[in-house]
Parts: C-alpha cells; sequence; structure tokens
C-alpha cells in the first residue's frame, strides 16, 4: 500500500489488524525520514510528499490510541464460508438411484 494516498483512509485502516497497524507506522517513519534526509541534500522532487506522510503517521496514531481508549474496535476476524465439494453432488445421484430400487 502507498503511503501518502487516498488508500489510507481511516475506513480502510479499521480493516488492519494491530501488527499491520504498526508495521504501517514503522515503514511511514522510515519514509519520512528519508524524505527528510532528500530534502536536506536537494534531491527531494515533491515537498508536498512530506506533508503527506506527515499525515498518515497522525492518522496511524490516532488509530491507534483509539483502539487502546476502546473508541474504535478492532476487526472481527473473518471467517470463511466452507466450499460445498463435488462429491457431494455424486453422493446425491448414489442415493437417487437406491431409492429408485
Amino acid at each position: 500500500m502507498a503511503i501518502g494516498t487516498k488508500t489510507l483512509a481511516t475506513s480502510e485502516l479499521d480493516t488492519f489488524e494491530d501488527q499491520r497497524l504498526v508495521e504501517e507506522l514503522r515503514k511511514a517513519k522510515e519514509e519520512l525520514f528519508n524524505l527528510r534526509f532528500q530534502s536536506a541534500t536537494g534531491q527531494l522532487e515533491s515537498h508536498g510528499r512530506i506533508r503527506a506522510v506527515k499525515r498518515d503517521i497522525a492518522r496511524l496514531y490516532t488509530v491507534i490510541r483509539e483502539r487502546e481508549l476502546g473508541i474504535r474496535a478492532t476487526p472481527a476476524p473473518v471467517e470463511t464460508k466452507a466450499k460445498k465439494s463435488k462429491a457431494k453432488k455424486a453422493d446425491d445421484a448414489e442415493a437417487a438411484k437406491e431409492e429408485a430400487e
């Protein structure tokens, strides 16, 4: 996921686990460090990127703190539906043959 884009909205952050939020925060801080270094050496092309990354860091800190306080709920584990197997259809065909006899 790209930091500083619309994909890092709070609605999407709600679906992240706590570990992933911490990981995204670490990545954002690392990116901010690199951007500041580029700015100091005159290699930075987009100064607006620093602002976007700072806002992402603040957004991540906010979501983490809200979860600590119980304001925002942690995501519930997603339950996957069991796939129906084709073997069941074969069993139904055998049962129909037995009933016909």
